[in-house]
């Protein structure tokens, strides 16, 4: 579980192709006391450390994380954000972020707004029902709150802290951005399904039964 408060910015010091799979030398200089499977987010996707020194860890991304992130355009030199995972008892400065990417955007534009920069940012139309204007997204792991949105597109307002702290400053017109829309939209999604007739997996009903209410206590 993390933030979205980015803890720093790390360099790709080797990309090791594995086929459809890649294991990332990173260096990140801000962290130091690394522990061995411990989760770290590096532009978002959770990932895991395997080995590491003082200033540098290796973690893995397997195909499906390379399918569905922005990590296949990594190679050596490349910069990323960096987490570690929440503590408890950490100061939750952000928004409740999983690290689990739900898709790719890509910078549509990026416009000057007094110190801060504006950006539009287009993704997947099935994913509009989880995005709210003044709502969470996390954009590359960064946690950032929605300024407007529709259907297939959100605009987010970056301050000039924010543009020095992560990648976003490095962001043009054509970047591929990982995106995890908020998690608590999905979750009460899932459940009130039963009640407003969305499909559900694990039944086959699409409406509310008198078998239902019965199962349920009604």
């Amino acid at each position: 579980m993390f933030t979205g408060i980015i803890q720093g910015k790390g360099n790709i010091e080797r990309a090791e192709n594995l086929g459809s799979e890649t294991r990332f030398t990173v260096s990140a200089p801000g962290i130091g006391d690394y522990v061995k499977g411990e989760s770290i987010a590096i532009n978002g996707s959770c990932l895991t450390v395997e080995t590491f020194g003082d200033t540098w860890f290796t973690c893995y991304a397997s195909s499906e994380t390379m399918s569905v992130t922005n990590l296949g355009n990594l190679k050596a030199g490349s910069t990323v954000n960096y987490e570690r995972a929440l503590a408890l008892g950490d100061r939750l400065g952000g928004h409740i972020v999983s690290g689990h990417v739900d898709c790719m955007g890509k910078v549509e534009s990026v416009s000057p707004a007094g110190e801060s920069r504006l950006y539009r940012i287009s993704f997947p139309a099935d994913q509009g029902k989880y995005v709210v204007a003044k709502g969470s997204v996390a954009l590359d792991g960064i946690s950032l709150t929605i300024n407007r949105c529709g259907t297939d597109f959100l605009e987010v307002n970056i301050i000039p802290e924010t543009q020095m702290q992560t990648t976003i400053s490095l962001w043009t017109p054509g970047y591929a951005v990982n995106i995890e829309t908020d998690v608590i939209g999905k979750y009460v999604e899932r459940m009130v399904a039963p009640w407003t007739g969305q499909k559900v997996e694990e039944k086959k009903e699409n409406s509310i039964t008198l078998d239902f209410l019965r199962e349920h206590g009604f």
